[in-house]
């Protein structure tokens, strides 16, 4: 079942590129053969205990443990003890990039080319919140599923997992030295520069010039890592604001296209569709048609 879960295909999940699984009873199915893991897995430990080897390490895993399983992990699934009751969070590498743009949440991006499993055992007030969350997530899940659901509140709940795993991390891994490649670190500093700089800058050269190399070997280790261009993240960043503005219907078209840095709405406008398929005026229009009909 673990191994089904995980290398499920996130395009097929209601939000692509991720998917969230409560499972109150765990029927093992799967043999003890290793397999490749093809998602990030964030797994958490409701009660019982399991024991998997991940790449060369044996984990023993019960109770308020927390285990981040890397994206081409070896993973075997080798014992399953009591009455096994986990939360289960995929992510696709293409969901990592695109919900790591943010300044708040880029340092999330680690999780996602971190190459060892980050296991920690938590106190019961981290359990209680992370719980919570993941049932906050699992709910709107399914009610994604049913329903035309806001995508702002979806976007919410997912940022809300990431901040808190961020958190964990960071309290969790202060003792074990993490090490990231030359081109591992610099998408990270990219990335951090991009969560700063996007609604000014819009040009590759902007961001290889701060980081004191050309853009095309920017462009080429960018790719490399995270699979995207440099120009479709910045493309990305753009438009992910540029949706939140329009959102808010208080804003004007002229003001959002001046604080993205657009010289006109007409420009604003163009590069908007041209990435979304809609107008401007289109896009709200929808939004407030759905908030309407909730």
């Amino acid at each position: 079942m673990i191994k089904n879960l995980i290398n499920a295909n996130l395009l097929d999940a209601s939000s692509e590129g991720v998917d969230i699984h409560i499972i109150k009873r765990y029927d093992r199915i799967e043999s003890d053969e290793p397999f490749i893991t093809e998602n990030l897995a964030v797994l958490l430990i409701r009660s019982g205990n399991v024991i998997i080897k991940l790449q060369e390490l044996i984990q023993n895993l019960s109770a308020r443990d927390l285990i981040v399983i890397p994206k081409d992990s070896i993973c075997t699934i080798f014992e399953v003890r009591e009455k096994l009751q986990l939360y289960l969070i995929t992510f696709s590498s293409e969901f990592a990039v695109k919900n790591c743009l943010k300044q708040e949440l880029v340092d999330s991006f680690y999780f996602f080319i971190r190459k060892e499993p980050l296991k920690a055992s938590l106190e019961e007030k981290e359990y209680q919140v992370l719980s919570l969350i993941y049932k906050l997530v699992h709910y709107i899940n399914l009610e994604a599923k049913r329903t035309d659901i806001d995508e702002e509140l979806y976007r919410i709940s997912l940022n809300l997992f990431l901040y808190e795993l961020k958190l964990i991390y960071a309290k969790y891994s202060s003792d074990t030295a993490i090490s990231f490649t030359r081109k591992e670190n610099l998408v990270i500093q990219f990335l951090t520069v991009l969560s700063i700089h996007y609604k000014k800058q819009h040009h590759a050269k902007f961001y290889a010039g701060a980081l004191f190399i050309t853009s095309k070997y920017l462009n080429k280790v960018v790719k490399e890592v995270t699979g995207s261009s440099v120009k479709a993240l910045i493309i990305e960043a753009i438009i992910s604001e540029a949706k939140i503005l329009l959102e808010d219907t208080q804003n004007t078209f002229a003001e959002i296209a001046e604080e993205m840095e657009f010289a006109s709405v007409s420009i604003f406008s163009i590069f908007f569709k041209k990435h979304t398929s809609y107008s401007p005026s289109e896009y709200r229009a929808i939004f407030i048609d759905r908030y309407k009909n909730r």
